[in-house]
């Protein structure tokens, strides 16, 4: 009542009207208001008492309040009020609640003049205007005024882009720090729809993630009494995060993003929208973004490995995928070039692949991880996608060197993510020393560098570090001396010597407990018969077949038969 006194233009008229809002009232005059609101005089004529009976209505549901009301009756009045961006969307809502429309277009021709002629015409007034119908909803969206603003936001931002007005050229990244964000997300979909750079998405959802989020990112889950209030926010700012086909994020950003959101105990969907969207962009991401996710709040233990797995799983997937979906229109372009495979994701795969080894090596000191999750991250990606397995084998040994009590069995499965004959020759002369590695290991590393060197002595040719067949010119005599040099002081290496004396106890035990044929054949010829029985090559988790070796160098195999023992004890 205080508050209308100071405009009514008859206050010594008694009013015969009384709007009550929440706790306000509104003391006015039918005369005044009905000939301007529908919506009130539609509630007059359904009022009893006759026209003199003083008529009270609650419009508490009235958009805007008590603050929209008090404008909207100012202008019924006749006096001075003001239209501003954040009372714009307001006003506007209220002048259609009170069916506010005569002949000159009333209030709400003068609010959309405002709009159109300053509201909307700036950045940051478009983001006021769309921030104030926030409170408005669902009736600033049935008058269209919120998709008027978003669109109005993605307009100056593609200005902006395109032509900078200040610097830096990315401060309209802050402004959108103001919206909540359901309001960020139809401004996301305005700037799709305005066909945006992708980096003008990413840049705008990256830079709204940190900003709202900069409390949740700086407490990184400790702040336990606003957990709950992290955790909406958390998910609510990944639901409107755009999709990974019209903007990938980076792939740091989404990490640390996934490690918060663990950490916070997030919903199981926010956590595995956003482990699909690190695997979209796990090429580009680093053992250290990686490391993120897998360790604990406080960055010392080893924690989410599965999540990483889940990961790098997700990557191969969709990395086989595509490969697989191309492959058809691939192929026949490859077979008129005379090309082999395509590898359309290669260096993509074995980009993950040595990052996955890196991660590996790292979380191989901690001790209380076990051998399965070890070995399912080192193992998520295929063999095949590594040119070496240098990087990997350096991971195994980490591993086994922190865990040394592990028995034979347990090594051999650490060491079953590997290929030996994947080692590069400065690798398997290590492995050959490693006391540490399963004897199976040892003995396929020795034996495809005792094959190599036979077939390069016999045969003039020789092999290449994957074992690929090539013919080698007359300088490469020098390197072959040198590795066979190399590879006689690994076998009177004392270590290589305990390793052999061990199998040889493990290969008599086993005899005792077979057929009497094969215990008699046991005790006849010499160590190196035992070790062509047990060939890597034949059986066991280290076989690999070695018939393309047999077939591209037949010659050099037979003079293998006959040729002498390269390994010899004495």
């Amino acid at each position: 009542m205080d508050r209308t006194s100071q405009w009514v233009s008859s206050p010594d008229i008694p009013a015969d009207l009384l709007i009550r809002i929440a706790d306000d009232v509104f003391p006015l005059l039918k005369g005044v208001m009905v000939p301007k609101c529908g919506y009130i005089r539609k509630a007059v004529a359904a009022a009893r008492g006759g026209a003199t009976a003083t008529v009270d209505l609650d419009l508490s549901a009235l958009p805007g309040g008590a603050d929209a009301f008090d404008k909207a009756a100012r202008y019924c009045y006749g006096a001075n009020f003001e239209i501003s961006v954040r009372n714009a969307a307001a006003l506007l809502c209220a002048a259609a609640f009170l069916d506010m429309h005569p002949t000159d277009g009333g209030l709400a021709r003068r609010v959309e003049e405002f709009l159109a002629k300053v509201g909307l015409r700036t950045l940051p007034g478009a983001v006021a205007v769309l921030r104030s119908c926030e409170g408005l909803l669902p009736a600033a969206e049935e008058i269209g005024v919120v998709q008027r603003s978003a669109d109005a936001i993605a307009l100056r931002i593609c200005n902006e882009v395109l032509f900078p007005t200040r610097s830096p050229p990315d401060w309209w990244t802050a402004e959108l720090a103001a919206l909540s964000p359901a309001s960020f997300h139809k401004v996301i979909t305005a700037l799709r729809c305005r066909r945006a750079e992708p980096e003008v998405l990413v840049a705008a959802a990256t830079a709204y993630a940190e900003l709202l989020l900069a409390e949740v990112l700086a407490a990184d889950g400790h702040a336990a009494d606003h957990s709950g209030m992290h955790r909406a926010l958390v998910e609510s700012v990944v639901a409107v995060l755009p999709s990974t086909d019209d903007a990938p994020l980076p792939a740091a950003f989404l990490c640390r993003l996934l490690h918060v959101a663990i950490t916070i105990c997030a919903s199981a969907k926010t956590c595995r929208d956003l482990e699909l969207r690190v695997a979209a962009v796990l090429d580009q991401a680093t053992a250290g973004d990686l490391l993120t996710v897998a360790l604990d709040s406080a960055g010392e233990r080893v924690q989410n490995v599965d999540t990483v797995r889940r990961i790098i799983t997700a990557f191969v997937e969709r990395d086989s995928a595509a490969s697989s979906g191309g492959a058809n229109g691939r192929s026949r372009r490859a077979s008129l070039s005379g090309a082999g495979a395509l590898q359309g994701g290669g260096g993509a795969m074995q980009t993950v692949a040595k990052t996955v080894d890196e991660v590996a090596a790292e979380i191989a000191t901690e001790e209380s991880l076990p051998i399965s999750k070890f070995v399912g991250l080192a193992g998520a990606v295929p063999k095949e996608a590594r040119a070496t397995h240098d990087c990997l084998y350096r991971a195994v040994d980490i591993y086994l060197k922190a865990h040394p009590a592990l028995e034979e069995m347990e090594r051999e499965k650490v060491c079953s993510v590997m290929d030996p004959l994947k080692l590069s020759y400065q690798g398997r002369l290590h492995a050959s020393q490693n006391n540490r590695l399963p004897l199976q290991a040892v003995l396929s590393a020795l034996y495809y560098d005792q094959l190599k060197l036979r077939s390069g002595d016999e045969g003039g040719g020789g092999w290449d570090a994957y074992g690929n067949g090539v013919m080698r010119s007359s300088a490469a005599g020098s390197a072959r001396k040198q590795a066979k040099e190399e590879a006689s002081l690994a076998r009177e290496n004392e270590a290589l010597r305990s390793e052999l004396a061990r199998m040889r106890a493990y290969v008599s035990g086993m005899q005792q407990q077979s057929k009497g044929s094969s215990s008699s054949r046991g005790k006849k010829g010499s160590w190196l018969r035992t070790l062509s029985r047990l060939n890597p090559f034949k059986a066991g988790i280290w076989g690999k077949d070695t018939s393309g070796i047999v077939d591209g160098k037949t010659d050099a195999m037979n003079s293998v038969k006959s040729k002498r023992r390269r390994f010899s004890i004495s």
